[in-house]
């Protein structure tokens, strides 16, 4: 099983392929298998790295660094070790705001960011379904009846059950203390430092997305220079999983877009 010791902790990672570098980053309390079907794509062309974040997956489940900081500090000594050269960073929900902070922090590591379906920053407590500290005191009282009946709304309309089913079993089985990421979430606010933002980034974001409105990644981009937004049509918060087909061309258009020439000649 491929791991790697970073700060204290152990991260499960996949390493497959050959070109240039995907980093990709699951969303709360999954795991790189969220990304299965991306990998026979992108693998063809590309080298791709999966990881389980702390907390999360087949990594390990420490007390300790669940925060933003600590996640994105793990990914930096994840690309140094691994030597991957300036990764697009994918991330899905709140592993898109890991990936903007890391382009933010650190852009000399990141050749561009692409959120998917990612908070940006988390809308205020009128468009959630619960704010956030409601959330976690709930999953305090009753973890199990929390994630099921929160985890359905994640997806649009007519998805399969299973694909919910399998999802909520990912989040039960990682640890507890992922929660500080839930606690702290209505303080986190990128958008000071967009305006700034010296790599690419470009938004995907399903139409039917309820957990976060698509209009934050459009004022997410509106702050941010050459950033844009591309709305996968019949998807909710994981397009990715959702409609993996029209994810996969517009991820791939993306790329395109990112490529150093093209950003350089403000195409995007």
């Amino acid at each position: 099983m491929p791991s790697l010791d970073v700060n204290d902790t152990t991260l499960y990672y996949e390493d497959e392929g050959a070109g240039p570098a995907l980093l990709f980053l699951h969303g709360w309390g999954t795991s790189g298998r969220t990304w299965g079907a991306q990998l026979p794509d992108f693998t063809r062309d590309h080298r791709v790295v999966t990881v389980d974040w702390r907390g999360c997956g087949r990594s390990a489940r420490p007390a300790r660094g669940n925060t933003t900081a600590g996640v994105v500090s793990d990914l930096v000594a994840l690309i140094g070790a691994l030597r991957l050269d300036r990764p697009v960073v994918v991330g899905s929900s709140i592993g898109g705001s890991f990936a903007t902070e890391l382009a933010v922090r650190r852009p000399e590591l990141t050749g561009g960011v692409v959120p998917v379906g990612a908070p940006g920053y988390w809308p205020s407590a009128e468009t959630q379904a619960a704010p956030q500290a409601e959330l976690v005191a709930a999953l305090r009282r009753d973890r199990a009846g929390t994630v099921a009946d929160w985890v359905p709304g994640w997806y649009a309309s007519g998805t399969a059950p299973a694909l919910i089913d399998w999802t909520i079993r990912q989040i039960l089985d990682s640890g507890v203390y992922i929660d500080e990421h839930q606690a702290t979430a209505d303080g986190y606010d990128p958008r000071p430092a967009l305006p700034g933002l010296q790599v690419p980034i470009h938004y995907l974001h399903g139409e039917l997305d309820t957990a976060i409105p698509v209009e934050v990644p459009r004022t997410c981009a509106a702050l941010t220079p050459g950033a844009e937004v591309s709305v996968i049509a019949g998807a909710g918060h994981m397009p990715h999983q959702e409609r993996p087909e029209r994810f996969n061309a517009a991820l791939r258009a993306v790329l395109g877009r990112m490529a150093p020439a093209g950003w350089l000649n403000g195409s995007g």
